[in-house]
């Protein structure tokens, strides 16, 4: 409940592009998230920072200033893409940086589910601005250790195309669904370490609302695309 006197976008928490000076604070964030052989190290997030400062996002509480989420992407090719095999061969795939081009989100940590919203709010003026259309990313799938021990499915690849009410029956796939990563790629035994996974991955794609009108966004004025996508956003 918002106190009286307080607006809604005073408390939501407050998406930036993130510097070398936040390190500190995402290493708590991803100690919050993920185990310790998951986790990025300073030497990773620094590396990841220094190479794509302009698509490394964060969002952070207004009352305390502490990281709620992060997203880490770099420039990637369909094509490499689709042949990786694990996180590391995505993560490591080099791409260029050319216009109607594509992402892959080496890592989005999040604690809180309005963070991760703001992050992509945050982020969509900007990929319209430089032409990226579509967004990778790999996910875990927490439910299927449990789905295959109970034989609630014969297997991976039937267990993440199920579908419970319309959306995926895994609760991380779900999650992601609803962030706009519909399609699945591809399932992918051992991606990355990830028990209740059982190291497997999907990987997934989601396309960036408007951007076939690539040629509109990048000479429209920044503050105008931002008000465009801000209303937009209520609509779609």
């Amino acid at each position: 409940m918002v106190p009286q006197g307080v607006s809604q976008a005073a408390i939501r928490p407050r998406a930036r592009f993130l510097g070398l000076e936040d390190i500190p604070q995402l290493l708590r964030l991803e100690a919050r998230q993920w185990t310790p052989e998951q986790a990025a190290d300073e030497a990773a997030l620094q590396s990841r920072i220094l190479a794509h400062p302009d698509l490394c996002v964060g969002a952070f509480c207004p009352k305390t200033g502490e990281a709620l989420a992060s997203l880490f992407m770099k420039p990637a090719c369909r094509e490499a893409l689709v042949a990786a095999r694990s996180w590391h061969d995505c993560a490591g795939q080099p791409g260029g940086a050319q216009p109607g081009g594509s992402l892959f989100g080496i890592s989005l940590t999040s604690v809180d589910p309005e963070a991760a919203c703001q992050l992509i709010r945050f982020f969509w003026p900007h990929a319209l601005r430089h032409g990226w259309r579509d967004i990778y990313l790999g996910s875990p799938v927490p439910g299927l250790r449990r789905a295959l021990q109970e034989g609630l499915a014969p297997d991976a690849e039937t267990y993440v195309h199920s579908r419970r009410g319309g959306l995926p029956t895994d609760a991380q796939l779900r999650y992601y669904h609803r962030k706009g990563f519909r399609e699945i790629v591809g399932v992918r035994p051992d991606y990355f370490p990830h028990a209740d996974s059982l190291d497997h991955g999907v990987l997934l794609r989601g396309t960036v609302p408007l951007a076939a009108a690539w040629s509109l966004w990048r000479i429209l004025p920044f503050a105008v695309l931002r008000r465009a996508t801000h209303w937009a956003g209520a609509l779609l």
